[in-house]
């Protein structure tokens, strides 16, 4: 089924287990638990917290969509990278890109190191990584692109070097989504994503997901599902089920007025850096060419001065300031302190996250009348 469109794909699964009346909407099966039909006679669902119809719907969906043999709803991304982390032991050592979630650093910094776990962060977009293993290495975990910066890091190269050194590679794709990269086709072992991004893209629902495609791999990450419970509400997955049938359209639609926001910020006087991997001179351009199918979303920019910032958000009339991305309406958000407020002011620095840095989450909206916000939000600085 991997070779199908998205729509298709969430189609002939909804088809194939269809209720007696027919519904085109899969089913809320809202219920904690499952009747038996008598001893040893399961009807293949027992409880919720291990297993309910519709996320199991869900999960085959995202599945194939991501290329994986199994994939796991969780109540949220986060809790889907916590859940990733059980998988590890005390003294096991990780490679993570030096530009991540500010949230993933800080479950990193405050709940994994206190398990035991050691952590080294590098550039893992510069290609000079090699270094950064140990003897102990046992994962590389890595955004592309990364959040905030846009960083690119060649998926298929990594696990090279990874699976060299019998470490698992970890990619979240929430940026990109499986419309745009599928990072389990170039070498990666698990892929994460927010699926209150891109995958519900409504701005009405939280969750995440685990893929893979490894046997061992998910057997271990189905016992610390169902013993950890953090699996997805009925409801919710229902949620993202449906944001799921138009995901091609938003994002191609978002794409495309990416494309001509980045190119109106390139010109605007007051912006003195624009961030967009869909652009040639982005130093990541080839490689997201070469691994993905399109460049996404999500764009970065820095204008020149902090006393700027204020000004547009307080400005803005059609964007919303608002902490999230990937929906139907346009976010913009200010990550020094919002997405990245918890991350060292060091690691700010060296990332380039300044006062002066915005994210912009690229929503379905009219290209023409976001520029002319922006614009009317420029020109009222004084």
């Amino acid at each position: 089924m991997e070779n199908y469109s998205i729509e298709t794909v969430c189609q002939l699964n909804d088809k194939s287990i269809a209720d007696q009346w027919g519904a085109l909407s899969f089913p809320i099966y809202q219920s904690a638990t499952f009747a038996h039909r008598g001893l040893g006679e399961s009807t293949g669902f027992d409880y919720t917290r291990m297993q309910n119809p519709t996320r199991q719907q869900l999960e085959y969906v995202v599945a194939s969509l991501e290329h994986g043999t199994d994939a796991m709803a969780f109540a949220s991304g986060m809790a889907a990278v916590a859940a990733v982390m059980e998988l590890f032991r005390p003294d096991d050592h990780f490679i993570v890109d030096s530009d991540l979630y500010g949230g993933s650093i800080r479950l990193f910094n405050e709940i994994s190191k206190k398990n035991g776990l050691t952590f080294t962060t590098g550039d893992l977009s510069s290609g000079d990584y090699r270094f950064l293993f140990q003897n102990n290495t046992k994962a590389v975990y890595l955004e592309t692109p990364t959040n905030p910066m846009m960083n690119v890091t060649d998926i298929a190269e990594l696990a090279v070097e990874a699976h060299k050194r019998d470490a698992l590679l970890i990619v979240d794709n929430t940026f990109l989504s499986p419309y745009f990269q599928n990072p389990l086709d170039l070498g990666a072992d698990i892929v994460i994503h927010s699926g209150t991004k891109f995958l519900g893209g409504h701005h009405d629902t939280i969750g995440g997901f685990v893929v893979v495609k490894d046997k061992e791999l998910d057997e271990r990450l189905r016992y610390i599902y169902k013993t950890t419970g953090a699996g997805l509400s009925p409801f919710d997955s229902w949620l993202i089920l449906r944001g799921i049938r138009t995901l091609s359209v938003r994002l191609d639609r978002a794409q495309e007025n990416a494309f001509k926001i980045a190119e109106y910020l390139k010109t605007n006087k007051y912006v003195t850096k624009v961030i967009y991997p869909g652009l040639p001179e982005h130093p990541g351009y080839k490689i997201s060419t070469k691994q993905a199918r399109g460049y996404g979303a999500m764009l970065s920019f820095e204008v020149e001065s902090k006393e700027l910032v204020e000004h547009i958000l307080r400005s803005l009339e059609l964007i919303y300031f608002a902490e999230s991305l990937g929906g139907t309406e346009t976010l913009i958000t200010y990550p020094i302190t919002q997405t990245h407020a918890d991350v060292p002011k060091d690691l700010l620095a060296k990332n380039g996250i300044t006062d002066r840095l915005l994210r912009l989450s690229v929503g379905i909206e009219n290209a023409d009348d976001l520029i002319a916000d922006l614009e009317q939000a420029f020109a009222s600085f004084s």
